[in-house]
Protein backbone atom coordinates (compact mmCIF):
# COMPACT_ATOMS: atom_id res chain seq x y z
CA UNK A 1 0.00 0.00 0.00
CA UNK A 2 1.32 3.58 -0.84
CA UNK A 3 2.56 5.95 2.38
CA UNK A 4 1.22 9.12 2.55
CA UNK A 5 3.71 11.69 2.14
CA UNK A 6 6.18 12.93 5.35
CA UNK A 7 3.99 16.47 4.99
CA UNK A 8 0.75 14.95 4.74
CA UNK A 9 1.20 12.49 7.83
CA UNK A 10 2.64 15.02 9.93
CA UNK A 11 -0.18 17.08 9.38
CA UNK A 12 -2.71 14.47 10.35
CA UNK A 13 -0.94 13.40 13.18
CA UNK A 14 -1.48 16.97 14.26
CA UNK A 15 -4.85 16.14 14.22
CA UNK A 16 -4.96 13.20 16.06
CA UNK A 17 -7.54 13.69 18.56
CA UNK A 18 -10.29 11.30 17.31
CA UNK A 19 -13.10 14.63 16.65
CA UNK A 20 -10.29 16.85 15.26
CA UNK A 21 -8.98 14.50 12.28
CA UNK A 22 -11.74 15.24 10.27
CA UNK A 23 -11.79 19.03 10.58
CA UNK A 24 -11.92 21.03 6.94
CA UNK A 25 -10.39 23.92 6.13
CA UNK A 26 -13.30 25.83 7.02
CA UNK A 27 -14.57 24.11 10.34
CA UNK A 28 -13.93 24.65 13.98
CA UNK A 29 -13.88 21.96 16.77
CA UNK A 30 -16.67 23.75 18.11
CA UNK A 31 -19.04 23.41 14.86
CA UNK A 32 -17.80 20.11 14.31
CA UNK A 33 -18.84 19.03 18.21
CA UNK A 34 -22.09 21.04 17.91
CA UNK A 35 -23.07 19.02 14.43
CA UNK A 36 -25.99 16.81 14.27
CA UNK A 37 -25.07 13.25 13.91
CA UNK A 38 -27.80 12.46 10.81
CA UNK A 39 -26.93 8.86 11.18
CA UNK A 40 -28.73 8.36 14.32
CA UNK A 41 -32.11 9.78 12.91
CA UNK A 42 -32.15 7.18 10.43
CA UNK A 43 -30.95 3.79 11.95
CA UNK A 44 -34.05 1.71 13.39
CA UNK A 45 -33.69 0.57 17.19
CA UNK A 46 -35.08 -2.17 16.09
CA UNK A 47 -35.63 -4.80 13.14
CA UNK A 48 -38.18 -8.03 13.51
CA UNK A 49 -38.43 -8.04 9.47
CA UNK A 50 -38.30 -6.40 6.17
CA UNK A 51 -41.41 -5.33 3.26
CA UNK A 52 -40.14 -4.93 -0.31
CA UNK A 53 -41.74 -2.01 -1.85
CA UNK A 54 -39.92 -1.86 -5.07
CA UNK A 55 -36.86 -2.33 -7.67
CA UNK A 56 -35.30 -0.33 -9.93
CA UNK A 57 -31.92 -0.67 -12.39
CA UNK A 58 -29.70 1.38 -14.17
CA UNK A 59 -28.65 0.48 -17.84
CA UNK A 60 -26.36 -1.58 -18.92
CA UNK A 61 -23.09 0.41 -19.38
CA UNK A 62 -24.50 3.55 -18.77
CA UNK A 63 -23.03 6.70 -20.16
CA UNK A 64 -23.07 9.79 -17.33
CA UNK A 65 -21.09 12.93 -17.58
CA UNK A 66 -17.54 10.97 -19.90
CA UNK A 67 -17.83 8.24 -17.35
CA UNK A 68 -19.04 4.12 -17.61
CA UNK A 69 -21.66 3.60 -14.96
CA UNK A 70 -21.17 0.05 -13.43
CA UNK A 71 -19.76 -2.10 -10.15
CA UNK A 72 -21.71 0.08 -8.08
CA UNK A 73 -20.58 -1.59 -4.63
CA UNK A 74 -21.40 0.54 -1.82
CA UNK A 75 -24.07 2.99 -0.96
CA UNK A 76 -24.86 5.50 1.93
CA UNK A 77 -27.31 8.48 2.24
CA UNK A 78 -26.56 11.70 2.74
CA UNK A 79 -28.94 13.33 4.95
CA UNK A 80 -27.29 17.02 5.07
CA UNK A 81 -27.62 16.85 0.83
CA UNK A 82 -30.95 14.37 0.43
CA UNK A 83 -28.42 12.75 -1.78
CA UNK A 84 -27.21 9.01 -2.07
CA UNK A 85 -24.03 8.29 -3.10
CA UNK A 86 -22.31 5.25 -4.37
CA UNK A 87 -18.70 3.67 -5.13
CA UNK A 88 -17.81 2.40 -8.14
CA UNK A 89 -15.21 -0.80 -7.98
CA UNK A 90 -13.98 -0.03 -11.45
CA UNK A 91 -9.99 -0.24 -10.56
CA UNK A 92 -9.50 2.78 -12.90
CA UNK A 93 -10.02 0.44 -16.13
CA UNK A 94 -12.63 2.07 -17.73
CA UNK A 95 -12.35 5.65 -15.80
CA UNK A 96 -10.54 6.47 -12.63
CA UNK A 97 -11.51 5.63 -9.82
CA UNK A 98 -14.82 7.94 -8.26
CA UNK A 99 -17.70 7.65 -6.55
CA UNK A 100 -21.51 9.29 -7.81
CA UNK A 101 -24.07 10.96 -6.08
CA UNK A 102 -27.80 10.24 -7.23
CA UNK A 103 -31.17 10.79 -6.00
CA UNK A 104 -33.76 8.18 -5.36
CA UNK A 105 -37.53 8.85 -5.62
CA UNK A 106 -39.76 6.77 -3.49
CA UNK A 107 -42.30 6.68 -0.90
CA UNK A 108 -43.84 3.75 1.64
CA UNK A 109 -45.95 2.69 -1.75
CA UNK A 110 -43.44 2.91 -4.79
CA UNK A 111 -40.05 3.15 -6.26
CA UNK A 112 -40.05 5.61 -9.23
CA UNK A 113 -36.77 6.55 -9.95
CA UNK A 114 -32.60 6.03 -9.78
CA UNK A 115 -30.94 9.76 -11.13
CA UNK A 116 -27.34 10.20 -11.32
CA UNK A 117 -26.95 13.86 -10.37
CA UNK A 118 -22.41 13.67 -10.10
CA UNK A 119 -19.41 12.06 -10.05
CA UNK A 120 -16.33 12.89 -8.29
CA UNK A 121 -12.49 11.15 -8.80
CA UNK A 122 -10.94 10.04 -5.54
CA UNK A 123 -7.54 11.21 -5.58
CA UNK A 124 -4.47 10.08 -4.28
CA UNK A 125 -2.04 12.12 -1.47
CA UNK A 126 -0.46 14.05 -4.24
CA UNK A 127 -3.39 14.79 -5.87
CA UNK A 128 -3.44 11.97 -8.59
CA UNK A 129 -6.29 9.76 -10.11
CA UNK A 130 -5.91 5.91 -8.74
CA UNK A 131 -3.76 4.44 -11.29
CA UNK A 132 -5.21 1.16 -13.16
CA UNK A 133 -2.81 -2.40 -13.08
CA UNK A 134 -1.89 -0.85 -16.32
CA UNK A 135 -0.35 1.99 -15.06
CA UNK A 136 0.20 0.68 -11.76
CA UNK A 137 4.54 0.03 -12.43
CA UNK A 138 5.14 3.31 -14.07
CA UNK A 139 3.57 5.19 -11.79
CA UNK A 140 3.28 3.70 -8.52
CA UNK A 141 0.82 4.83 -5.93
CA UNK A 142 -2.26 2.23 -5.21
CA UNK A 143 -4.44 0.22 -7.47
CA UNK A 144 -7.91 1.36 -5.83
CA UNK A 145 -10.60 -1.72 -5.85
CA UNK A 146 -13.25 -0.02 -4.01
CA UNK A 147 -16.17 -1.60 -2.17
CA UNK A 148 -17.31 0.06 0.23
CA UNK A 149 -17.93 3.89 1.45
CA UNK A 150 -20.21 6.01 4.12
CA UNK A 151 -20.91 9.65 4.69
CA UNK A 152 -19.26 10.84 7.70
CA UNK A 153 -21.92 12.32 10.22
CA UNK A 154 -20.15 14.05 11.35
CA UNK A 155 -19.08 16.35 8.85
CA UNK A 156 -20.26 14.89 5.73
CA UNK A 157 -17.01 13.45 4.65
CA UNK A 158 -16.36 10.38 2.86
CA UNK A 159 -14.49 7.49 3.90
CA UNK A 160 -14.07 4.31 1.59
CA UNK A 161 -12.41 1.16 1.83
CA UNK A 162 -10.33 -0.88 -0.79
CA UNK A 163 -9.63 -4.56 -0.97
CA UNK A 164 -5.98 -4.05 -2.24
CA UNK A 165 -4.06 -6.47 -4.38
CA UNK A 166 -2.05 -9.32 -2.75
CA UNK A 167 -0.21 -9.99 -6.43
CA UNK A 168 0.37 -6.36 -6.19
CA UNK A 169 1.93 -6.29 -2.72
CA UNK A 170 -0.31 -3.64 -2.15
CA UNK A 171 -2.67 -3.71 1.31
CA UNK A 172 -6.27 -2.86 2.32
CA UNK A 173 -7.19 0.79 3.30
CA UNK A 174 -9.67 2.77 4.57
CA UNK A 175 -9.38 6.47 3.76
CA UNK A 176 -11.25 9.47 3.97
CA UNK A 177 -12.04 12.34 1.21
CA UNK A 178 -13.28 15.66 1.07
CA UNK A 179 -16.02 16.48 -0.92
CA UNK A 180 -14.01 17.04 -4.40
CA UNK A 181 -12.48 13.51 -4.11
CA UNK A 182 -9.03 15.10 -2.49
CA UNK A 183 -7.37 12.84 0.39
CA UNK A 184 -7.78 13.75 3.66
CA UNK A 185 -6.50 11.04 5.64
CA UNK A 186 -5.87 7.06 5.57
CA UNK A 187 -6.75 4.94 8.78
CA UNK A 188 -3.70 3.39 10.65
CA UNK A 189 -3.89 -0.12 10.70
CA UNK A 190 -2.55 -3.21 12.55
CA UNK A 191 0.29 -5.54 10.10
CA UNK A 192 -3.00 -8.36 10.86
CA UNK A 193 -4.30 -6.98 7.47
CA UNK A 194 -0.86 -6.72 6.02
CA UNK A 195 -1.12 -8.65 2.65
CA UNK A 196 1.80 -12.04 2.06
CA UNK A 197 2.66 -12.77 -1.21
CA UNK A 198 3.29 -16.28 -0.51
CA UNK A 199 -0.11 -16.64 1.20
CA UNK A 200 0.83 -17.31 5.06
CA UNK A 201 -0.98 -14.67 6.41
CA UNK A 202 -3.38 -11.70 6.04
CA UNK A 203 -6.21 -11.41 3.29
CA UNK A 204 -6.89 -13.16 0.43
CA UNK A 205 -6.88 -11.62 -3.02
CA UNK A 206 -10.25 -10.06 -3.25
CA UNK A 207 -11.58 -11.04 0.26
CA UNK A 208 -10.48 -8.38 2.43
CA UNK A 209 -12.42 -4.85 3.24
CA UNK A 210 -15.66 -5.20 1.79
CA UNK A 211 -17.51 -3.23 4.88
CA UNK A 212 -17.79 -0.42 6.65
CA UNK A 213 -20.04 1.35 8.83
CA UNK A 214 -20.08 3.85 11.62
CA UNK A 215 -21.99 3.34 14.85
CA UNK A 216 -25.34 5.99 15.27
CA UNK A 217 -23.18 8.03 17.17
CA UNK A 218 -20.84 8.75 14.59
CA UNK A 219 -17.84 8.08 17.14
CA UNK A 220 -16.63 4.99 15.41
CA UNK A 221 -16.54 2.48 12.94
CA UNK A 222 -16.88 -0.76 11.88
CA UNK A 223 -15.08 -2.55 9.34
CA UNK A 224 -15.34 -6.17 8.14
CA UNK A 225 -13.35 -8.56 5.77
CA UNK A 226 -15.25 -10.51 3.12
CA UNK A 227 -13.33 -13.86 4.33
CA UNK A 228 -11.33 -15.29 6.39
CA UNK A 229 -7.53 -14.14 6.69
CA UNK A 230 -5.00 -16.97 5.86
CA UNK A 231 -3.96 -17.75 9.21
CA UNK A 232 -7.67 -18.18 10.36
CA UNK A 233 -8.57 -21.21 8.23
CA UNK A 234 -9.12 -22.11 4.40
CA UNK A 235 -12.60 -20.66 3.32
CA UNK A 236 -15.86 -21.55 2.79
CA UNK A 237 -17.10 -24.48 0.74
CA UNK A 238 -20.39 -26.33 0.05
CA UNK A 239 -19.60 -28.49 3.19
CA UNK A 240 -18.38 -26.14 5.57
CA UNK A 241 -18.71 -22.32 6.64
CA UNK A 242 -15.39 -20.29 7.28
CA UNK A 243 -14.85 -17.07 9.99
CA UNK A 244 -14.19 -13.58 9.29
CA UNK A 245 -13.27 -11.11 11.30
CA UNK A 246 -15.04 -7.47 11.63
CA UNK A 247 -13.08 -4.82 13.79
CA UNK A 248 -14.16 -1.67 15.59
CA UNK A 249 -12.19 1.57 15.39
CA UNK A 250 -12.08 4.41 16.74
CA UNK A 251 -11.60 7.63 14.68
CA UNK A 252 -7.52 7.67 15.20
CA UNK A 253 -7.12 3.62 14.37
CA UNK A 254 -7.07 2.67 17.64
CA UNK A 255 -8.49 -0.79 17.81
CA UNK A 256 -11.70 -1.01 20.22
CA UNK A 257 -12.60 -4.95 19.41
CA UNK A 258 -12.52 -7.40 16.75
CA UNK A 259 -15.00 -10.24 16.58
CA UNK A 260 -15.57 -13.90 14.82
CA UNK A 261 -18.40 -13.60 12.40
CA UNK A 262 -19.25 -17.63 10.91
CA UNK A 263 -20.23 -17.88 7.57
CA UNK A 264 -22.32 -19.92 6.48
CA UNK A 265 -21.22 -22.94 4.09
CA UNK A 266 -21.85 -21.72 0.57
CA UNK A 267 -25.96 -22.97 -0.48
CA UNK A 268 -24.97 -24.70 -3.55
CA UNK A 269 -22.65 -26.80 -5.43
CA UNK A 270 -20.89 -25.36 -8.56
CA UNK A 271 -20.68 -26.88 -11.86
CA UNK A 272 -17.40 -29.24 -12.63
CA UNK A 273 -14.43 -26.70 -12.42
CA UNK A 274 -16.48 -23.76 -11.84
CA UNK A 275 -16.50 -21.17 -9.30
CA UNK A 276 -18.70 -20.77 -5.80
CA UNK A 277 -17.87 -18.66 -2.81
CA UNK A 278 -19.43 -16.95 0.13
CA UNK A 279 -18.94 -13.87 2.20
CA UNK A 280 -19.63 -10.62 3.78
CA UNK A 281 -20.26 -8.11 1.53
CA UNK A 282 -21.85 -4.77 3.30
CA UNK A 283 -22.71 -4.32 7.48
CA UNK A 284 -24.66 -1.64 8.91
CA UNK A 285 -24.50 -0.56 12.26
CA UNK A 286 -27.36 -0.74 14.55
CA UNK A 287 -25.75 0.47 17.67
CA UNK A 288 -22.34 -0.15 19.29
CA UNK A 289 -22.85 -4.05 19.62
CA UNK A 290 -25.36 -4.75 17.05
CA UNK A 291 -25.12 -4.71 13.02
CA UNK A 292 -26.62 -6.10 9.86
CA UNK A 293 -24.29 -8.49 7.91
CA UNK A 294 -25.31 -8.89 3.91
CA UNK A 295 -23.83 -12.22 3.24
CA UNK A 296 -23.70 -12.74 -0.52
CA UNK A 297 -22.79 -16.52 -2.40
CA UNK A 298 -21.95 -16.80 -5.72
CA UNK A 299 -22.22 -20.53 -7.68
CA UNK A 300 -21.13 -21.08 -11.07
CA UNK A 301 -23.38 -23.34 -13.28
CA UNK A 302 -21.78 -26.08 -15.77
CA UNK A 303 -22.53 -23.37 -18.43
CA UNK A 304 -20.62 -20.53 -16.74
CA UNK A 305 -23.56 -18.49 -15.43
CA UNK A 306 -23.86 -17.44 -11.56
CA UNK A 307 -27.00 -17.82 -9.14
CA UNK A 308 -26.46 -15.61 -6.25
CA UNK A 309 -27.75 -16.45 -2.66
CA UNK A 310 -27.99 -13.44 -0.67
CA UNK A 311 -29.43 -13.21 3.42
CA UNK A 312 -29.60 -10.51 5.23
CA UNK A 313 -28.79 -11.42 9.33
CA UNK A 314 -28.77 -9.23 12.20
CA UNK A 315 -25.60 -9.68 14.62
CA UNK A 316 -24.42 -8.90 18.05
CA UNK A 317 -20.98 -8.50 20.16
CA UNK A 318 -22.57 -9.16 23.15
CA UNK A 319 -21.13 -12.32 24.80
CA UNK A 320 -18.76 -12.88 21.94
CA UNK A 321 -14.78 -13.03 22.30
CA UNK A 322 -12.70 -10.26 21.38
CA UNK A 323 -9.82 -11.92 19.44
CA UNK A 324 -8.01 -8.75 18.42
CA UNK A 325 -5.24 -9.94 20.30
CA UNK A 326 -5.32 -13.80 18.12
CA UNK A 327 -2.68 -13.87 15.80
CA UNK A 328 -4.63 -16.93 14.64
CA UNK A 329 -8.23 -18.28 14.87
CA UNK A 330 -7.03 -22.03 13.26
CA UNK A 331 -6.24 -23.15 16.85
CA UNK A 332 -7.76 -20.75 19.20
CA UNK A 333 -10.94 -21.33 21.59
CA UNK A 334 -13.92 -18.70 21.02
CA UNK A 335 -16.74 -17.32 20.98
CA UNK A 336 -18.33 -16.31 17.54
CA UNK A 337 -21.29 -13.48 17.02
CA UNK A 338 -24.80 -14.61 17.55
CA UNK A 339 -26.56 -13.86 14.11
CA UNK A 340 -30.36 -13.93 13.55
CA UNK A 341 -31.66 -14.47 9.73
CA UNK A 342 -33.66 -11.26 8.94
CA UNK A 343 -34.23 -11.95 5.27
CA UNK A 344 -33.38 -14.39 2.74
CA UNK A 345 -33.32 -12.53 -0.58
CA UNK A 346 -33.83 -15.15 -2.60
CA UNK A 347 -37.29 -15.53 -0.58
CA UNK A 348 -38.31 -12.49 -0.75
CA UNK A 349 -40.38 -12.69 -4.20
CA UNK A 350 -37.88 -10.90 -6.68
CA UNK A 351 -37.43 -12.42 -10.20
CA UNK A 352 -33.74 -11.82 -9.75
CA UNK A 353 -31.31 -11.44 -7.14
CA UNK A 354 -28.01 -10.14 -8.50
CA UNK A 355 -24.95 -9.28 -6.63
CA UNK A 356 -26.43 -7.32 -4.18
CA UNK A 357 -22.93 -5.61 -2.36
CA UNK A 358 -23.97 -2.54 -1.02
CA UNK A 359 -26.75 -1.35 1.54
CA UNK A 360 -27.74 1.72 3.60
CA UNK A 361 -30.89 2.95 5.66
CA UNK A 362 -32.32 6.29 3.92
CA UNK A 363 -34.68 8.52 5.03
CA UNK A 364 -37.82 7.95 7.15
CA UNK A 365 -40.79 6.88 5.88
CA UNK A 366 -44.09 8.63 6.34
CA UNK A 367 -45.07 5.52 8.94
CA UNK A 368 -42.11 6.66 10.44
CA UNK A 369 -40.39 3.43 9.70
CA UNK A 370 -36.96 3.81 8.31
CA UNK A 371 -36.21 2.63 4.79
CA UNK A 372 -33.23 0.07 3.87
CA UNK A 373 -31.74 0.18 0.17
CA UNK A 374 -29.74 -2.59 -1.30
CA UNK A 375 -27.30 -2.11 -4.74
CA UNK A 376 -25.78 -4.54 -6.89
CA UNK A 377 -22.67 -4.94 -8.40
CA UNK A 378 -22.83 -5.72 -12.24
CA UNK A 379 -18.94 -6.59 -12.84
CA UNK A 380 -19.47 -4.24 -16.00
CA UNK A 381 -21.05 -7.50 -17.22
CA UNK A 382 -23.89 -7.54 -19.48
CA UNK A 383 -25.32 -10.96 -17.74
CA UNK A 384 -25.68 -9.42 -14.57
CA UNK A 385 -27.31 -6.03 -14.13
CA UNK A 386 -27.05 -2.88 -11.18
CA UNK A 387 -30.05 -3.40 -9.41
CA UNK A 388 -31.73 -0.93 -6.34
CA UNK A 389 -34.36 -3.24 -3.73
CA UNK A 390 -36.12 -0.93 -1.71
CA UNK A 391 -37.70 -2.18 1.54
CA UNK A 392 -39.58 -1.08 4.55
CA UNK A 393 -38.16 -1.52 7.70
CA UNK A 394 -40.58 -3.53 10.06
CA UNK A 395 -39.52 -2.54 13.87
Amino acid sequence: MAVLPSPVRTALAAASLPFLLLLSSHASAETLAAAPVSASARTPESITSLRLIGEQRLPWRQRYRGTMVGGLSGIDYDAARGEWVLICDDRSEHNPARYYRARLDYDQQSFRRVALTGVTTLLQADGSAYPSKKTFARRGGAVADLETLRVDPRDGAIWYGSEGDVTLKLNPFVRQADANGSLRYELPLPPLFDVAVDQSSGPRNNQAFEGMSFTPDGASLWVALEGPLYQDGPAPTPAHGAISRITRFARDGTVLGQYAYALEPIPAAPGKGKNADNGISEIMALSDTRMLVLERAGVQNDKGRYRNYVRLYEVETAGATDIAQLATLASASYTVMTKRLVLDLNQAGLRRVDNLEGMAFGPRLANGHASLVLVSDDNFNDKQVTQFLLFEVMP
